[in-house]
């Protein structure tokens, strides 16, 4: 084995977008060691079919090169879709000549209607990139670690030709809800989700989770898909996520209207995330309306920029009663501003339908913050007795919690919250590197032993 080349692709071409795996992959890359167990590890980025190591992940201050790259992102975007129609249409083909007719059309239009513009746009963008990262050549016993959200990617071929000359492929998997919980997504992402999960069931030698939770619903789904037998062969595992705010400046602003929030007296219970529908917002909101139905003085702070499939929920808080007198909403807090929030609230509240991990809650609880959440499988991992947990099938179960909260002033978990100890980025990067390595380096042997016992 040589390198472990751990990818970030999506986050360096969208380098400003700061929620969920975008946060994870740049704390990950900012921490990622120069080597684990002997072996140098990188970030790398492939674009326009080449491999790349990233000198820094941060974009440049240009901005009409910004937006043309943008422009030519998008343009990949589309021939990527182009070729995942192509491959669909051309596995329903049952005749040979119709597979031909159907590929010489595919390439006559990827060449005359995009590819003559891709190629116009890579090669004005090609000095700007090179400013950011410089071309690497891959060698046999490589480790590829796909860390960022891939599906998003146009470098699957690419990345089976890597595989064709002797590099290994590590997929890390946030999260299986676009294929347990559909509802909760448009149906493009849904089938794109889909369409890379199954390309990364054929192509990779190793998984790794973000929660132990994770790890053994994609060993299932994989058992599912591929069988038990196939399945032995691949490896699973997981890594934990850190909690700091990267983002966070001593001297940055912090929000006057959050401010002002903090400075009234009474208790405030935040909310963080995306504002979309697995995040369970209208449970929320409806537990606080009993709350405040039985006298509660409690306020709620909604924290997290707009998502989709909330419009009816977005008009709901807007036209609210109780907005801005006991229920806040913020879109777009900066890491210094949630910090300030992080400090200041009285409890986080997480009434998620579904998660793989549950950043908000280390990130709160690292802070001193004690957080309520749903009792789901993954909260009970991350959390154990030093949360409070309500049930998602009754809302007064979470009205109970805040009542007693207030009422006791004392935090209605097993544990205190101040004994509860949670790891870094820098710890979260080297959890990634040394466990994909340990896996790597002990499959040389489990495949020996089991040859050993072949006939």
């Amino acid at each position: 084995m040589t390198r472990l080349l751990v990818e970030c692709t999506h986050v360096f071409k969208h380098p400003k977008v700061n929620s969920g795996i975008q946060r994870v992959v740049r704390n990950v890359i900012k921490q990622l060691p120069a080597s684990a167990d002997g072996v140098e590890c990188m970030p790398v980025v492939v674009i326009n079919r080449q491999l790349y190591r990233v000198l820094q992940l941060a974009p440049l201050d240009t901005p009409f090169w910004n937006s043309l790259e943008t422009f030519g992102e998008r343009l990949e975007r589309l021939a990527h879709r182009f070729w995942q129609w192509h491959q669909r249409r051309d596995a329903l083909c049952t005749s040979k000549l119709a597979r031909r007719l159907l590929y010489v059309s595919y390439r006559l239009t990827q060449f005359a209607v995009l590819g003559l513009p891709i190629r116009l746009v890579r090669r004005i963008n090609r000095r700007q990139l090179l400013q950011r990262c410089s071309p690497l050549q891959h060698h046999p016993g490589d480790q590829l670690v796909l860390l960022d959200s891939s599906w998003h990617s146009d470098f699957f071929a690419h990345v089976e030709q890597l595989k064709r000359d002797g590099v290994g492929m590590i997929a890390v998997i946030y999260d299986l809800i676009p294929l347990t919980h559909p509802q909760f997504y448009d149906t493009r992402l849904i089938e794109v989700f889909n369409e890379w999960f199954d390309w990364i069931t054929r192509t990779a030698d190793g998984y790794m989770a973000i929660s132990a939770t994770v790890r053994d619903q994609v060993r299932g789904e994989l058992q599912r898909r591929i069988g038990a037998e196939q399945t032995e062969n691949r490896w699973f595992d997981y890594f934990y996520l850190g909690s700091e705010l990267d983002l966070h400046h001593g001297a940055a602003t912090i929000e006057p209207r959050l401010k002002d929030l903090f400075a009234a007296s009474g208790p405030v219970f935040l909310m963080v995330s995306t504002i979309e529908p697995r995040k369970n917002h209208g449970y929320l909101l409806d537990a606080f309306e009993r709350a405040w139905a039985a006298g509660s003085t409690a306020r709620l702070c909604i924290a997290g920029r707009i998502g989709w499939k909330c419009d009816a929920l977005l008009e709901r808080i807007r036209n609210h009663p109780e907005l801005n007198r006991r229920l806040f909403m913020f879109n777009d807090l900066s890491d210094t501003s949630l910090e300030f929030a992080y400090a200041q609230a009285s409890a986080l509240v997480f009434p998620s339908f579904v998660e793989g991990f549950g950043l908000p809650l280390v990130e709160a609880m690292q802070r001193g913050l004690p957080a309520m959440g749903s009792d789901i499988a993954v909260f009970r991992e991350i959390g154990g007795e030093f949360m409070a947990y309500f049930d998602l099938l009754d809302p007064q179960s979470l009205a109970d919690l805040i009542e007693t909260y207030q009422r006791s002033g004392q935090f209605p978990a097993a544990r205190d919250v101040a004994d509860w100890r949670w790891i870094g980025w820098r710890e979260a990067s080297e959890q990634l590197a040394t466990r994909s390595l340990e896996h790597v380096q002990q499959a040389p042997r489990v495949q020996a032993r089991s040859h050993a016992h072949c006939p």
